[in-house]
């Protein structure tokens, strides 16, 4: 009975002790995951202001331009939270263990997928022929080409109430670019397109144009029919000893006249502001995209999303540490 007894009472303790343990572990993450969002919310409204400051500048200068040589484009590296702190501020242990970087992309840099259902149809074939171009010299199918114009006009005829010619279920529309999957483009495909596509909303259903400030010369050569890819890399090259502040100077710097650039433009209304977070053992990254409007002068935000990421906790304080997605 004296062994059953003692017995009894070492598993109502050790019991308690897991329930404790439990309630404070629970306790520390979710305030944890309550920390991590408003630091990572305070990194997009980093972004926000950026932009914002950066509009109000170029209304001071007097003419509207977007390149690479703004604030905006600069990285934040890796650093610990408590260096943004203002002096004479105290920071607490969470401040010196957490470690915030940051991007600003202008998504105006790569083709907008949405401009194959704008509301003209000679656009839309102007569109077909500027991603045609695209995937000719990314050497990508053509068929899954097709398959993506057809996907978004049956998703956009769907949206508008309108049922599919053939009767079958129309997808989606997608808002992301990890959404084009939906529409028939293969896994290796979205990998190539990545860094020279996007989705964006059409403003009044018009085209989107590409931001020759920023763009790659894959994404210029595509955009402007007229150039082949020595005449785009010269104007990459161009740009980095002087922006362009409209099209026309562009084409006018690299010797090239009577080019079609209706698809090009050096201002850029869309944004994508990437934070990650780095706190004891907790990784996360958000990604944000935000519409920057010229009139009203507000930076909105169109969507947000918070990936999970793994840790290699020996990698210390550098932005290697950081893994990639938790699976």
């Amino acid at each position: 009975m004296a062994m059953i007894t003692v017995a009894l009472v070492a598993t109502l303790a050790a019991a308690a002790m897991w329930r404790q343990w439990r309630g404070v572990e629970v306790e520390a993450a979710e305030r944890t995951r309550v920390q991590s969002a408003w630091i990572l919310t305070g990194a997009l409204d980093w972004g926000r202001l950026i932009l914002a400051g950066d509009l109000r500048e170029d209304r001071t200068r007097g003419f509207d331009a977007d390149h690479l040589g703004e604030p905006w484009a600069v990285p934040l590296a890796e650093a610990r939270l408590s260096s943004f702190l203002a002096a004479g501020e105290s920071g607490n242990d969470n401040d010196r263990d957490a470690f915030l970087s940051g991007q600003v992309t202008d998504m105006q840099s790569r083709l907008n997928v949405m401009n194959l259902i704008t509301s003209s149809p000679q656009d839309q074939l102007t569109a077909l022929t500027r991603f045609t171009r695209l995937f000719e010299l990314l050497n990508l199918p053509a068929g899954e080409l097709g398959a993506l114009q057809r996907g978004l006009a049956r998703a956009d005829a769907a949206m508008r109430g309108q049922a599919a010619e053939d009767g079958a279920d129309a997808p989606l529309m997608p808002r992301r670019f990890e959404q084009l999957a939906w529409l028939g483009l293969s896994h290796d495909t979205l990998a190539a397109l990545r860094p020279y596509v996007t989705v964006l909303p059409l403003l009044n259903r018009q085209i989107t144009p590409v931001n020759l400030n920023t763009a790659s010369a894959q994404v210029i050569a595509a955009a402007i029919p007229d150039l082949d890819m020595a005449r785009a890399q010269r104007i990459v090259v161009q740009r980095d000893s002087a922006f362009f502040r409209s099209p026309a100077k562009a084409m006018e710097a690299t010797g090239v006249s009577g080019a079609n650039i209706s698809w090009t433009s050096t201002t850029s209304d869309f944004f994508e502001v990437r934070g990650r977070l780095r706190l004891n053992d907790v990784a996360l990254e958000e990604v944000s995209v935000v519409q920057r409007e010229r009139a009203t002068r507000r930076v909105t935000t169109l969507w947000r999303e918070r990936t999970a990421l793994t840790v290699d906790l020996g990698a210390g304080p550098t932005p290697a540490g950081l893994t990639g997605p938790a699976r």
